[in-house]
């Protein structure tokens, strides 16, 4: 079968080049060749490579249409995946290394949720139907990058944009409100360097004014992009932004952003990385853990953790570290330590971790079996003995050992 040219204009090649550490991912040229050189690598593949930024999975473009993609592949002896066949895309397995392709595509119709598409072998009809300039970048088998639309100084200035109006590429799509703040928060302009451009203000004036369109959304999809969202290095700028162009209230009715930024600082200072639950946590204002849990469909170990981090919040950072785990007392901590500063009250790091690390490694020294050993008897009054003895020995600061804990037990609880 011979394949469609890909039809290139010369004035789309930047004489940027993808590094070669991607283009010998393995089992990519083994897809390129199957497909007889007729696709690109597209998307966040090129736009990272470019940036430096890792690169995760590798996505391809194609005039091919998709069933044909499927026969191409097998022909070559590879396995062929009909993942998302009636959209256009086709898996292609080579070296256990998954590559999606995509028939280059063109909307025909769309009602903010999902497009209605066809077929094409045009490659800025293809570019023009993606969300934002940084995504509609191209790369040939031998690396050169292709910027149908201009996206390049886009990406050099880290800037987020739509393709074409913004409120129309939002009308398609208003999942792409909440792209439009995450890929902000990622690849948008650091917050250390004043100069740099900020936020796109048509994007985020689209953004503000179509914001109800997110209430169409299916919970689970809105959970998916906050959690990216959370996950980046700093997403406190785009947070704000969402929280003041009504965005966030969409998606989080009561959330409140202003502990962000403090628990970003924080995090750094205490080298303990981030988690997108804990950012989570210092947003939520207000808002119960159930009501999160649902507003975001989280997962039931996302659950298990949001509620230890909540746990640990109202605790002191030994019991919590004690109670729920070292990792939700630090969450706690960190939460803590970033409402004290809002209020210009800085955080003892150093005093919290030593607590930390001894609520962590602490072992409550009684049992049940040392109670009935001392005289006690099975039944409700053990077990409320038993919380009392541990209520000491934590207020001690675990301390108190085995023989003065079954002391104090046989002073209160026995007869004399």
């Amino acid at each position: 079968m011979t394949a469609p040219a890909v039809a290139l204009d010369p004035g789309w090649i930047t004489g940027d080049r993808l590094p070669p550490s991607v283009l010998s991912t393995p089992g990519l040229s083994q897809v390129l060749a199957a497909l007889d050189g007729a696709a690109l690598l597209v998307g966040g593949v090129v736009r990272n490579a470019m940036l430096g930024a890792p690169v995760a999975d590798i996505d391809l473009a194609t005039p091919v249409p998709p069933a044909a993609v499927a026969t191409m592949i097998e022909a070559a002896g590879l396995k062929a995946v009909p993942t998302g066949i009636e959209h256009g895309t086709v898996t292609a397995v080579a070296e256990k290394t998954g590559f999606e392709i995509t028939t280059f595509r063109a909307d025909v119709a769309t009602d903010g949720r999902r497009a209605t598409v066809r077929y094409t072998e045009d490659v800025a009809e293809d570019a023009s139907r993606r969300d934002f300039t940084i995504n509609a970048f191209y790369a040939d088998a031998e690396g050169r990058v292709i910027d149908p639309l201009g996206g390049r100084g886009d990406l050099a200035e880290r800037r987020i944009r739509f393709i074409g109006d913004p409120a129309a590429r939002i009308r398609e799509d208003y999942l792409r409100i909440l792209r439009f703040f995450r890929f902000t928060a990622w690849y948008g302009p650091p917050a250390a360097e004043p100069d740099t451009p900020g936020i796109d203000a048509e994007g985020l004036a689209a953004a503000a004014e179509l914001a109800e369109g997110i209430d169409q959304l299916a919970r689970e999809r809105i959970g998916h992009e906050i959690r990216r969202l959370l996950a980046a290095p700093d997403p406190a700028p785009a947070v704000a932004a969402m929280s003041a162009s009504g965005v966030l209230m969409r998606c989080l009715p009561g959330a409140m952003p202003a502990a962000l930024a403090p628990l970003v600082h924080l995090e750094g200072e205490a080298g303990r990385g981030h988690d997108w639950l804990v950012r989570l946590a210092a947003i939520a204002g207000g808002i119960a853990a159930p009501d999160l849990v649902e507003a975001l469909r989280l997962s039931r170990p996302e659950t298990r953790r949001l509620e230890a981090i909540f746990a640990a919040r109202d605790a002191p950072a030994g019991v919590a570290a004690y109670r729920h785990g070292a990792a939700a007392a630090w969450a706690g901590m960190l939460l803590t330590a970033a409402s004290k500063a809002m209020a210009d009250r800085p955080p003892d790091l150093a005093g919290a971790a030593t607590d930390i690390d001894r609520g962590a490694a602490a072992r409550f020294p009684v049992t049940a079996g040392d109670l009935m050993k001392a005289g006690a008897t099975p039944g409700p009054d053990l077990g409320a003995a038993l919380a009392t003895l541990e209520g000491s020995w934590i207020d001690s600061g675990f301390t108190l050992d085995k023989s003065a804990l079954l002391t104090q037990f046989r002073a209160s609880h026995l007869p004399s």
